[in-house]
């Protein structure tokens, strides 16, 4: 199996299965001299949890990161990172029956029409657990920005259908964790909350879309042509699980107004020329242009639900009807913001070390 490593100088290789041992991620490219420890992965680790709300999996994982390797006296070496995550809380009995019989809206029947077989043990590859790594190596990623003024936000901007007010940074960073569906808004939070409860009494499930925003982020950033800015950030966010579209800036209102109205204005600024609205999402030509970037993914609706489903069994070959059991998420949009922000935050050093904004050598002091 290929596909399993992010990035061009800023590396990551994600491994290990939902019920497997454990789960992990290397981090090849991190600068020497980084200062680092355990708890900076924890912190992000703890946000994307499962089993912190009654909305999310009842599944109680710890994910407790172990640093193996890349770290000498609190600083990175320059070596491999490697973090390790062990699987503790783990239930197989309710996939067993299902092992030949493929999950609507799952990877299970592409994953067996292209390698021959599966390990149907809670999603195996295909889990939302994998997101471990990336959380983890974002942490590292979020240290680097950090350091050079950079801020990454995510917040549900929608959620079954329910849709939060303009809200600004300010509140994103006062209000997102305050609530368990990770809304800015208070009032739109309540009612997403309450979407999810009744979704999950009729056996069902909803989606939604979340916001992500990097800020300080400097003009200049990405490469023309192939390598730009949102190819890159339209490739990390759409590898994360359940995400099926993106936007960046006005996105797909775009292709409705005229280009009078979504062109922004360019004038003067501090003595030098910037745009004075944000319709682009901070990226022209493939190139930050120095205002906040702004992008939003749709992610669907949890597809692991107690309605009965039509599906086949393929031991048999023939239609079949199953209902799905065990520990699921009814909505996936609260538990992805860490990984959408671990993923712009990813995109951002690695294409910040392309263009000679970061040091690929040395960071800080040794």
């Amino acid at each position: 199996m290929s596909g399993n490593t992010f990035g061009t100088l800023f590396r990551i290789t994600t491994w290990g299965e939902s019920h497997g041992p454990a789960v992990g991620v290397i981090v090849d490219g991190c600068p020497a001299g980084l200062l680092l420890d355990e708890s900076d992965i924890q912190k992000e680790l703890n946000r994307r949890r499962p089993g912190q709300s009654d909305i999310t999996t009842p599944r109680k994982e710890e994910d407790k990161a172990e640093l193996l390797s890349g770290l000498f006296l609190g600083k990175t070496t320059g070596a491999p990172i490697s973090i390790l995550v062990r699987n503790n809380d783990v239930d197989s009995s309710k996939y067993e029956a299902l092992c030949d019989t493929p999950r609507p809206g799952h990877a299970d029947m592409t994953y067996r029409l292209k390698y021959g077989s599966r390990d149907w043990r809670g999603g195996g590859r295909s889990s939302a657990r994998e997101t471990i790594g990336r959380v983890a190596a974002g942490a590292i990623a979020k240290k680097i920005l950090g350091m050079n003024g950079i801020e990454v936000l995510a917040h549900v901007v929608e959620l079954g259908g329910i849709r939060s007010k303009n809200v600004d940074v300010e509140q994103i960073r006062e209000n997102t964790e305050k609530n368990p569906v990770r809304c800015a808004d208070p009032d739109a939070a309540l009612q997403m909350e309450a979407m999810i409860h009744a979704a999950r009494g009729e056996g069902d499930s909803v989606g939604g879309i979340v916001e992500i925003i990097g800020i300080g982020i400097p003009a200049g950033v990405g490469e023309p042509v192939f390598d730009k800015l949102s190819a890159e950030l339209a490739k990390g966010l759409m590898s994360i699980g359940a995400v099926k579209g993106i936007e960046i800036g006005l996105g797909f209102k775009s292709s409705i107004i005229r280009g009078s109205r979504m062109n922004d204005p360019i004038g003067m600024r501090d003595g030098k020329p910037a745009p004075l609205t944000n319709n682009a999402g901070g990226i022209l030509g493939g190139i930050s242009n120095g205002e906040p970037i702004v992008c939003r993914i749709a992610v669907k609706p949890t597809p692991s639900i107690s309605k009965e489903q039509h599906t086949v069994d393929l031991s048999e070959m023939k239609d079949t009807r199953i209902k799905i059991t065990g520990r699921h998420d009814p909505s996936i949009p609260p538990r992805i913001v860490p990984v959408a922000e671990a993923m712009v935050a990813l995109v951002l050093v690695d294409m910040m070390m392309r263009g000679g904004f970061i040091r690929t050598s040395t960071i800080g002091q040794l």
